[in-house]
């Protein structure tokens, strides 16, 4: 047992280096033609909406939901919503944490008064690898970051990326309680799965809590709307 826990702790540490120097640098050139890319892309999508879209957003904004979601370049709003603009409040940060961006979180709830609050995290997250590893040598300000994602040391990626989606969620759940006990606010704590680490389908966005509640029927019967007094069975 001793000599697998070594092993997994083993792994765990070599995750840190992996997170902080995965490239060394970039460079200028490819900078230049991606923002060529992008401006094409951009007039692209000029053309295919009329002027009338641009003058709906310029009215304001009423997301019915405020995502706090990672910041990895795999996990964008084209896997939640095909129409996205006015609808999701993006928060984004390493890690997918309350604690680093609640200043926005409260922001989209508060103000903005979003109706759900999903809380994102994704299969093979570097965040992740790094927090239950020896993130050390990292700059300051990302161990800072780290610091606030509360996970074990040497646990298998997806275990940590659960963990850490139901740690936000209690966290959620907590700073809006009121809102949640009136049923004014739903808090789901779900996986972004592009490598079918839970087995559910590559791709998937596999929900595992709601409110605080991990029973996977009971999280089912949330979502349905037949779960009862669902906003008020949060575990803190």
């Amino acid at each position: 047992m001793k000599k697998l826990l070594a092993l997994m702790l083993a792994a765990a540490f070599a995750a840190a280096p992996a997170f902080a120097g995965e490239h060394e640098h970039g460079d200028a050139a490819v900078a230049q033609a991606f923002i060529k890319e992008i401006r094409a892309d951009n007039s692209a999508h000029i053309g295919a909406h009329k002027a009338a879209f641009f003058q709906e957003l310029a009215k304001g904004q009423h997301p019915r939901a405020t995502v706090v979601t990672c910041s990895d370049s795999r996990v964008h709003t084209n896997t939640l919503d095909r129409t996205p603009e006015g609808d999701l409040f993006m928060v984004r940060n390493i890690g997918n944490q309350m604690d680093t961006a609640l200043g926005s979180v409260e922001y989209g709830v508060n103000h903005l008064a979003s109706s759900l609050l999903l809380i994102i995290g994704h299969s093979k997250c570097g965040a992740i690898g790094a927090a239950s590893g020896d993130y050390s040598s990292l700059e300051p300000a990302i161990k800072r970051e780290l610091d606030t994602i509360k996970i074990g040391k040497g646990v298998a990626n997806i275990d940590g990326v659960k963990a850490n989606v139901n740690n936000q969620v209690a966290t959620a759940a907590k700073e809006f309680a009121d809102k949640v006990k009136a049923g004014h606010l739903l808090v789901v704590g779900a996986v972004y799965d592009f490598a079918d680490d839970m087995k559910q389908g590559a791709g998937k966005l596999n929900v595992i809590n709601v409110n605080g509640e991990t029973d996977p029927a009971k999280v089912e019967q949330a979502l349905s709307g037949k779960g009862g007094d669902s906003h008020s069975s949060h575990r803190h």
